[in-house]
């Protein structure tokens, strides 16, 4: 395995071929255009994954960031946040604007939270493609307000879509709303719970790109 660890490209690609994922769905996983991957891995553009991006391949795939070209251990974590099977997810140091959107580009992660893996399965959520986020703004309150951490399942996205909260990139801003089915095929919903911010009646599925489904929010007591 020595020869995978020091060509982070041919360790995902021969990671891929064992679980049976082709490039064009890891690129849906961590919200790229569906050749991103490929180009990553057979042309070297980019020449290495941003940090986020790497953190979510990680988690998908369920192995280490080190594997992928990562640091051999990036974060300090304590003990018993590393127990028996205890799934470790990434904290993204971004906000998923609840009102006028954030640029994604460039933005590390905070750490880890470990999370009891009977407990996700009962999320419904896949552990290999999570990561939390903070919210920012209050476009989507009172279901969620600003500073609230949130749960992304990545894995759960454009395929599997259904009426929920969804992280989202529209305008090339990450944001977090309620999506809805709009009447017609291809067509849906973009909605604020705060009446007082802008919502989308009626869209086309290709206006947005769903990141991932919300399935979980933490929020400071206050």
């Amino acid at each position: 395995m020595a020869d995978i660890i020091h060509d982070p490209r041919l360790a995902l690609d021969r990671l891929l071929q064992e679980k049976g994922i082709d490039y064009a769905r890891l690129s849906a996983v961590i919200g790229r255009n569906p050749a991103y991957i490929q180009q990553y891995i057979k042309r070297g553009t980019p020449r290495r994954l941003a940090e986020q991006d790497r953190a979510r391949v990680a988690a998908y795939l369920g192995v280490s960031e080190a594997m992928l070209g990562g640091p051999v251990q990036r974060v300090a974590t304590p003990a018993r946040a590393r127990g028996p099977g205890m799934i470790l997810v990434p904290k993204l140091a971004i906000g998923a604007s609840a009102g006028a959107g954030a640029s994604i580009d460039g933005e590390p992660i905070e750490g880890e939270v470990a999370f009891d893996p009977k407990w996700l399965r009962e999320l419904g959520a896949d552990p290999r493609a999570l990561s939390i986020i903070r919210v920012e703004g209050d476009s989507m309150a009172p279901t969620l307000n600003d500073g609230d951490d949130i749960l992304v399942d990545g894995g759960d996205a454009a395929a599997r879509l259904r009426d929920g909260i969804y992280v989202l990139r529209m305008d090339d801003v990450l944001m977090v709303k309620r999506v809805a089915r709009a009447p017609g095929p291809g067509r849906i919903a973009v909605i604020s719970d705060n009446g007082h911010y802008r919502s989308w009646d009626d869209l086309p599925m290709t206006a947005v790109q769903l990141v991932g489904r919300v399935v979980w929010t933490g929020r400071r007591v206050r």
